[in-house]
């Protein structure tokens, strides 16, 4: 079994700074060039790989503009031009509604306010912290997506389950400076070597201080069951 670190903050730092040698360019991995198009593609992402989410959105973002395009679009429209995603149906009406608030009621521009944000169909804190720190620069959370929720967990960071209480346990724990780039580090380990169901801990950076660590471990502490 790996040995995590004396306290979190050190486990955290670590982790950190290893996996930043493993990926220096580790950023989000969505295409997009406006506000409206990140967050478009954000909502389009929920439960969707990212690769899908760029091979859709290259036609969609050359059709929809602006926001009033997505709002005066009818939903069945919406949905066969985002069909090939998730629950594209309903990802159709949060794009249309999406587009009437921003009409409406912020002058055609993505908000930039977390409450305004999550007013948005189709958005919750997740997404509200991925447009606010790509799109406003603004980073006042930590994005906790599967990666991040297996992993942090898997790593011995935390023992929360729900995205939302993972994301208050991280906040203390990692550096300020590191929040936003934190979700992307643990992204690119989780889909190169921590995969869900068979990671690769014999090729893996952090398996010395990994409690998870299959080689020792008995228990996979993302899912608390035991290896297969």
């Amino acid at each position: 079994m790996g040995a995590p670190l004396p306290t979190r903050e050190e486990q955290v730092q670590e982790v950190v700074d290893r996996l930043w040698e493993e990926y220096p360019d580790a950023t989000i991995s969505l295409n997009y060039e406006t506000k409206l198009e990140l967050l478009v593609a954000v909502v389009l992402s929920a439960q969707c790989t990212d690769e899908r989410v760029n091979e859709v959105s290259a036609d969609l973002f050359e059709k929809y503009e602006t926001a009033a395009d997505y709002a005066t679009a009818s939903e069945d429209e919406l949905a066969e031009d985002i069909y090939g995603i998730t629950f594209h149906n309903s990802k159709a009406g949060y794009l249309q509604g999406i587009g009437e608030i921003i009409v409406e009621e912020h002058d055609g521009e993505v908000p930039d306010t977390m409450s305004e944000l999550t007013d948005l169909p189709g958005v919750g804190r997740k997404t509200a912290n991925v447009v606010l720190q790509h799109a406003h620069d603004v980073v006042e959370g930590i994005v906790v997506d599967t990666h991040v929720q297996r992993l942090s967990r898997r790593l011995g960071i935390t023992e929360e389950k729900r995205p939302e209480a993972i994301e208050q346990d991280l906040l203390p724990v990692v550096p300020d400076e590191e929040w936003r780039d934190f979700t992307h580090l643990l992204i690119s380990h989780g889909r190169a070597v921590c995969t869900a169901q068979n990671p690769d801990c014999d090729d893996c950076a952090l398996a010395d201080i990994c409690p998870s660590e299959k080689g020792d471990s008995d228990v996979d502490l993302a899912s608390g069951d035991a290896w297969s």
